[in-house]
């Protein structure tokens, strides 16, 4: 495999000619977007459009960094539509509190149909032999990702390999994650969905990256750089560099570089200085998950484990709705929505959804006493 390469360019803030003339830097770095895109292909613009947020807020990819890279594909030539298949709600409805909708339509782009799935075998799949991918990806002639730095509960970190994981229409990510029932598992499906689907360029917005509780609920921190690569995997790697995070810490790393999607160590970056944030609040703990915890007491005693802080819970039941464990393992007590729904961590499998999904920065994750003290 040959050495990766990652542009990274300055730019520190949201003015549309600052990300233009950056973005348009970037592409240079990279050999131009006629390396990426031919005249008259359907290339389909993937941003994180996780919820229904404000661009400020730092959850989705910025609207002024979508609109630079879908005017230079389009001057390349390539027809676009944009889409994303969020954790709740639909993308055009993501879309339009994002700002991206106003921005596809201004430029004349369609809507892609991420609601509806064809099953794409992938007997090459290390894990995963097939899967169901959004219609409006798999009729296009290729994809082009633009993920935001954040962190993640589950994956530490949440940048171009995960962004692919909106590629699965509907409620078929929260099968994923009750079949794939720890991080590691987790992990190598993102792999081979990503080695099915091989973008064609990832643009990544760290601008205003995300710290702390994220992907949803976190705290906005400026970083003031945009990423640009073919790689996912090195992308993420740089991604994390920026973190001061260790990428053989992130298992869509580890094992990306295994199964040879891209590269976490052999990486040239070109352009700018890139910024490297030591206090950047992320999780490099050693371990995060259940992984290698054995029995279920061990899980109950040592793993993290979300949980709902009362004076924050509005009881919307959004945790109850998107736990993807059947029963759930996230529930009301009884018939009783007056208090706030009570966790059952025997049968938690520590997919973090809930925390994820809270409108209300009401759920956050933290490690059982006992499981602090051995980490000491």
């Amino acid at each position: 495999m040959s050495r990766s390469r990652v542009a990274v360019v300055r730019c520190d803030a949201y003015d549309q000619r600052l990300v233009d003339a950056a973005v348009g830097r970037g592409l240079a770095l990279l050999g131009g977007a006629e390396a990426f895109v031919q005249s008259g292909e359907r290339i389909v613009l993937k941003p994180n459009l996780l919820v229904a947020s404000a661009p400020e807020k730092a959850v989705t990819t910025h609207p002024a960094v979508f609109s630079a890279v879908a005017r230079a594909l389009t001057e390349a030539g390539a027809e676009l539509s944009w889409g994303d298949s969020p954790g709740v709600g639909s993308g055009l409805g993501v879309g339009k509190r994002a700002g991206i909708a106003e921005v596809a339509a201004t430029l004349g782009i369609p809507v892609a149909d991420f609601e509806h799935g064809r099953v794409m075998p992938f007997p090459e799949g290390n894990l995963i032999k097939r899967f169901t991918v959004a219609e409006g990806v798999a009729a296009a002639d290729g994809l082009v990702s633009l993920p935001k730095l954040k962190t993640h509960a589950l994956t530490r970190m949440t940048g171009a390999v995960k962004n692919q994981f909106g590629c699965v229409p509907g409620f078929l990510k929260g099968e994923f994650h009750a079949k794939m029932h720890n991080v590691e598992l987790f992990s190598q499906m993102l792999v081979d969905l990503n080695l099915l689907l091989r973008p064609r360029l990832y643009v990544m917005d760290a601008v205003v990256g995300m710290e702390g509780n994220g992907p949803r609920n976190g705290d906005p921190r400026q970083v003031g750089v945009l990423l640009l690569s073919d790689d996912p995997v090195a992308i993420d790697a740089v991604g994390c560099r920026i973190m001061a995070l260790d990428p053989a810490l992130v298992e869509t790393l580890v094992y990306g570089e295994r199964w040879r999607l891209g590269s976490a160590s052999d990486i040239e970056t070109v352009g700018d200085e890139l910024p490297v944030l030591d206090d950047y609040r992320v999780n490099r703990t050693p371990v995060s998950t259940t992984r290698g915890l054995g029995s279920a007491l061990g899980k109950r005693l040592l793993a993290p484990r979300p949980y709902i802080i009362e004076e924050r819970c509005t009881r919307c039941g959004t945790c109850v709705k998107v736990c993807p464990v059947d029963p759930k393992a996230v529930d009301w007590r009884g018939d009783d929505h007056t208090t706030p729904p009570a966790h059952d961590y025997d049968r938690c499998i520590r997919c973090y959804c809930c925390q994820e999904m809270c409108p209300e920065r009401a759920i956050e994750v933290k490690t059982p006493m006992m499981g602090r003290l051995i980490r000491r």
